[in-house]
């Protein structure tokens, strides 16, 4: 198993425009860091799935920011801590087609006779 974790402070309130696309570049840093760890370690990394990602608080950072007239206020900033799991698969199974038809309601099969009907 290859274990990544990682702080990712940014605002997770919504504001930002640009959040989506700050927290997906930290996770596709996370992903290349975990292919390295794979590497490293030998595992092969085109088999790697990942098994466990977990994202929890993290203590918040205080510091101030300075307003006008002489006042300040706190600039709070929201932390998060990234847990990812990786594992190594032996081979990615395909799944079966079944033959049996869908089930349909009551209500689908005489729209269908219907319509039939009509033509």
């Amino acid at each position: 198993k290859a274990v990544v974790s990682t702080q990712s402070t940014g605002n997770t309130s919504g504001s930002l425009g640009a959040w989506p696309k700050k927290s997906a570049g930290v996770f596709l840093d996370l992903l290349k860091n975990a292919e390295s760890n794979a590497e490293v370690k030998g595992l092969e990394v085109d088999s790697l799935v990942i098994d466990h990602i977990q994202v929890n608080r993290a203590p918040q950072m205080r510091r101030r920011t300075y307003r006008a007239h002489g006042r300040i206020n706190p600039f709070m900033c929201s932390p998060c801590h990234v847990e990812m799991i990786l594992t190594e698969t032996e081979s990615i199974v395909a799944k079966e087609e079944e033959d049996a038809p869908k089930k349909r309601s009551k209500k689908k099969e005489a729209r269908a006779r219907a319509r039939l009907g009509a033509e």
